[in-house]
């Protein structure tokens, strides 16, 4: 007898697979808690470098510093010497190079302060025209507002805080400070005396399969900050050398003093120029007129454009391979979380992300992203 295919119930039709459904397999549920859990590590990390900020700022100096002494403490391995001993040596030589630099720097400001009174009255004269200038502005504001408002003193004025505030709250008291860098030559010698410790058992965290590519990326990290530190010393030689040329044809006091002080200014990132501009037009008060305060204004713009266009990417622009995009960006999160010192470290931190981010297959997009 023949079926009747009234009997039969229809079927629904199989449905195509679809990709974007949620996994239900062992090995999607582990991808899913794998991008979960390291967003909330990544978050978990940068809160700590908020609220923990001079513990890490005082480890990134530290390790700057570990950096710059490697090749001196490779110098005296040479001799024979041990590790430790070597890098005793090259720390106790930074350390009394620094103190020689500040006894110099020291006793110079003083007698640049000691001679200020001479320019007391070119200094009031300057000051008191700008506050002419003030003045007449506010005049003419008062005279254009209601006279009802004036009456009642409805206005206000709030006292702001200057950029200096803002940019240094970060970096705790005086106090703090202090105690957080004299923590830095101790851990510049640990690290120096247990580099090679370090780096093994850093790459023993990783799993069998990973462990050339940790060791391939803290080699390139190892790199980059070695060019950077370098490059940066070349390049603030050469623009302190230039500036202290042009301020001794200029006859400004000090400019062998000065010169060099505003070109490694000049290094800082985003304030560079009006950093650098500052110790020479203080040097200048007095001794020079517009003319050559103009001088000095044209010369550190002029020296800070050719580093930033021609010094850097020579110098630096293989090591780091940070787009501008990046680097502004960088700049704008990392003074944000360290203040003025996030601003210095802001280049080769970012950097060092991106070395990481290369290495790493699945995070190889956000280092294209902030690559070139």
């Amino acid at each position: 007898m023949a079926a009747n295919p009234l009997d039969f119930e229809p079927r629904a039709p199989k449905e195509a697979p679809n990709s974007e459904a949620k996994p239900t397999t062992l090995p999607g549920l582990i991808r899913q808690n794998s991008a979960a859990n390291t967003t909330m590590v990544v978050i978990a990390v940068l809160a700590a470098m908020y609220f923990a900020q001079i513990v890490f700022i005082t480890i990134s100096i530290a390790l700057l510093l570990a950096f710059v002494l490697e090749p001196l403490t490779r110098l005296f391995e040479r001799m024979r010497l041990p590790r430790s001993v070597s890098a005793l040596i090259a720390v106790t030589i930074f350390c009394a190079a620094l103190y020689v630099i500040g006894y110099f720097s020291y006793n110079k400001a003083v007698d640049f302060a000691q001679q200020m009174p001479r320019y007391s009255s070119e200094i009031g004269r300057v000051v008191g025209k700008y506050r002419q200038q003030a003045q007449t502005i506010q005049k003419s504001t008062e005279e254009v507002l209601p006279k009802d408002n004036a009456e009642k003193g409805t206005i206000k004025v709030q006292q702001q805080s200057s950029w200096t505030d803002k940019l240094f709250s970060n970096l705790g008291t005086a106090t703090e400070m202090v105690f957080a860098a004299s923590f830095i030559p101790f851990l510049a010698y640990f690290m120096l005396t247990w580099k090679e410790h370090s780096r093994k058992h850093t790459v023993l965290l990783f799993a069998t399969e990973n462990r050339s590519t940790a060791y391939a990326t803290l080699g390139a990290i190892t790199e980059m900050i070695r060019g950077f530190i370098v490059g940066n010393f070349l390049v603030g030689i050469f623009i302190g050398a230039i500036s202290t040329a042009v301020f001794g044809l200029m006859g400004l006091p000090y400019f062998y003093f000065v010169g060099f002080i505003s070109g490694f200014l000049s290094l800082v990132p985003y304030l560079g120029v009006p950093l650098a501009a500052v110790p020479p037009l203080l040097a200048g008060v007095g001794e020079i007129h517009s003319t050559g305060f103009l001088i000095i204004v044209l010369t550190v713009v002029g020296l800070h454009l050719f580093a930033l266009n021609v010094l850097y990417p020579k110098f630096l622009g293989s090591r780091l391979q940070l787009n501008p995009l990046a680097v502004t960006v960088a700049l704008l999160f990392w003074g944000w979380i360290w203040g003025a010192v996030g601003l210095v470290l802001a280049i080769p931190l970012t950097a060092a992300i991106k070395i990481i981010c290369d290495h790493i297959e699945v995070l190889r997009p956000v280092g294209g992203l902030l690559g070139e």
